[in-house]
C-alpha cells in the first residue's frame, strides 16, 4: 500500500513538473532604436533591426505598424523557430518632414510581452524652396513702408 501511495505521489509530481514547463516564444533585439542622423527632406532611408527567438516555442509576429504613413515596416510572416534569428526592415520617407523626427514601429507577437516597440530618429534638413526670395519685404500694420528683414 505504501509503495502504491509513493508511486502515485511520484507520478503526480512528475505530471505537475511537465505541465508547468510551458513553452513560450521570447523575442530579443540587440537594438530597439536607430538614429539616421541628419538627412535631407525627401530622402527615403531604411534600417534593418535584427532579432532572435530565445524562447522555447515558435515566434510569430502577427502585426507590425508604423506610427504614421511615412514609417513602413516589413516583417517575416513565417514562424521563427527557437534559437533562430530574423530581421525587420523599417523604411522612413522624410518627404514633407522638418526638424527632429521620432517614429515608432509597434510589433504584435506571441511572446510573453506581446508588444514590442522599435524607434527610429532622424533630423531632417528642409529642402530649399525654389522661386521664393528670403529678402521679401514685410509690411507691418503700423507702417505703410516695407521693412526688410
Amino acid at each position: 500500500m505504501m509503495k502504491k501511495a509513493f508511486s502515485l505521489v511520484a507520478i503526480a509530481a512528475f505530471m505537475l513538473t511537465v505541465s508547468c514547463d510551458k513553452k513560450e516564444a521570447k523575442i530579443t533585439f540587440p537594438e530597439k532604436e536607430f538614429n539616421f542622423g541628419t538627412i535631407n527632406e525627401g530622402e527615403k532611408v531604411t534600417h534593418i533591426f535584427t532579432f532572435k527567438n530565445e524562447g522555447t516555442a515558435d515566434l510569430l509576429i502577427t502585426d507590425a505598424k508604423g506610427s504614421c504613413g511615412c514609417t513602413v515596416p516589413e516583417y517575416p510572416k513565417e514562424a521563427i523557430k527557437p534559437g533562430e534569428e530574423s530581421s525587420i526592415k523599417v523604411s522612413f520617407n522624410s518627404a514633407h518632414k522638418h526638424g527632429k523626427q521620432q517614429k515608432t514601429v509597434t510589433l504584435v507577437t506571441n511572446s510573453k510581452k506581446k508588444v514590442e516597440i522599435l524607434n527610429i530618429i532622424a533630423d531632417v534638413t528642409p529642402a530649399a524652396v525654389s522661386g521664393i526670395s528670403a529678402s521679401v519685404p514685410a509690411i507691418t500694420p503700423s507702417q505703410k513702408t516695407p521693412i526688410t528683414k
